[in-house]
C-alpha cells in the first residue's frame, strides 16, 4: 500500500500568525522552526513512500526546502489542512493508497501514531478516515480544563462507539466528567483527539467539494465535515509509551513544548 505524507502549514494563522517558522529549541539548545520539527516528525515515520510539505506561503517553502524537504506549492483559498492536502495529492498526480495529514503544529507527534493509522487503514476498508487518539492522563485533562477556564483553545477530545466509529469532536472537554482527577492519575475517561488524519484518496479528493457544515463552522474542526456528510470516521486509540504529547496552537504551547522536549531527551 502506497501511502503520501502531507504536512499542510499556512502562514496567515488566525490564532498565530507565522506559526510554521516560529523556532522550538530542544534538549541540546539548537532551535528549530515548527516545520522542520514537523518534518523530522514525518521523515521518521516507517512504511511511507513521500513526504512533502503543502504551502501556500513563499516564505514557508523557501523555510522547507532549505532544510530538505519537498514542497507542492497550493492555493490560498484551500480552507483548512484537509483541503490543502487534497490539492498537494491530486498536484502529485495522486495515485496513492493512502494520504497523511501530518499537521505543521505537532513536532511531538511520535512515528509510532502515524504507524498505526495506516495499519488500521489497511485492516478497515471502509474507513474514510482515520485519526489517533490518545486516553488522557490527569494531567493532561487538568491542562484542557485550565485553558478553557483561561479562555484559550487547547486540544481537542474525541468520543466514539464500541467499534471505534468517532461520535464527536469538539474543542471543549467532552464527555463531561462529575469528578476530579489528580495530576498523577494513569488514566481518564477523555481521551485526547490526535491531530493527524490518513485518508481514502476518494474521501479526501470529494471533501473540498462537500457543504461546510454548522458543526464544522461552530467548532472550526475539519475533521467534522466528513461526519457532517455521512462519512465514516476510525478512532484508533495509540499509546504514548512515555512520550509527551502536545499541539502548538497559542504562543503560549512555546514554552510548555519546548519544557517537554527537554524533558523527554528530544534534540
Amino acid at each position: 500500500m502506497s501511502v503520501l505524507v502531507v504536512i499542510p502549514a499556512r502562514y496567515a494563522s488566525t490564532r498565530y500568525p507565522g506559526k510554521p517558522l516560529v523556532a522550538l529549541t530542544g534538549a541540546s539548545g539548537v532551535a528549530s522552526t515548527l516545520i522542520e520539527r514537523s518534518w523530522r516528525a514525518a521523515m521518521s515515520v516507517q512504511g511511507v513512500d513521500r513526504v512533502v510539505v503543502a504551502t501556500d506561503d513563499d516564505r514557508i517553502a523557501d523555510a522547507a526546502r532549505a532544510f530538505g524537504a519537498e514542497v507542492v506549492m497550493t492555493s490560498t483559498q484551500c480552507a483548512n489542512g484537509t483541503e490543502r492536502c487534497a490539492e498537494a495529492h491530486a498536484a502529485l498526480g495522486g495515485g496513492y493508497d493512502v494520504v497523511v495529514n501530518l499537521q505543521g503544529d505537532a513536532p511531538l507527534t511520535p512515528p509510532w501514531f502515524v504507524e498505526a493509522l495506516i495499519e488500521a487503514m489497511q485492516a478497515s476498508q471502509d474507513a474514510d478516515i482515520a485519526t489517533p487518539v490518545l486516553r488522557c492522563d490527569g494531567a493532561t485533562l487538568n491542562g484542557f480544563l485550565a485553558d478553557r477556564k483561561a479562555g484559550r483553545v487547547g486540544g481537542t477530545t474525541a468520543v466514539f462507539d464500541g467499534n471505534r466509529k468517532a461520535l464527536y469532536f469538539s474543542k471543549e472537554v467532552i464527555p463531561y466528567i462529575g469528578t476530579t482527577f489528580a495530576d498523577d492519575a494513569d488514566e481518564t475517561p477523555v481521551f485526547h483527539h490526535v491531530g493527524v488524519y490518513a485518508y481514502r484518496p476518494a474521501a479526501l479528493a470529494a471533501y473540498p467539494g462537500w457543504v461546510v457544515g454548522p458543526l464544522e463552522q461552530l467548532e472550526g474542526l475539519e475533521q467534522l465535515r466528513f461526519m457532517e456528510s455521512g462519512g465514516a470516521v476510525l478512532c484508533v486509540e495509540v499509546d504514548a509509551r512515555g512520550r509527551q504529547f502536545w499541539e502548538l496552537n497559542n504562543p503560549e504551547d512555546v514554552p510548555r513544548i519546548e519544557t517537554m522536549m527537554s524533558q523527554m531527551g528530544l534534540e
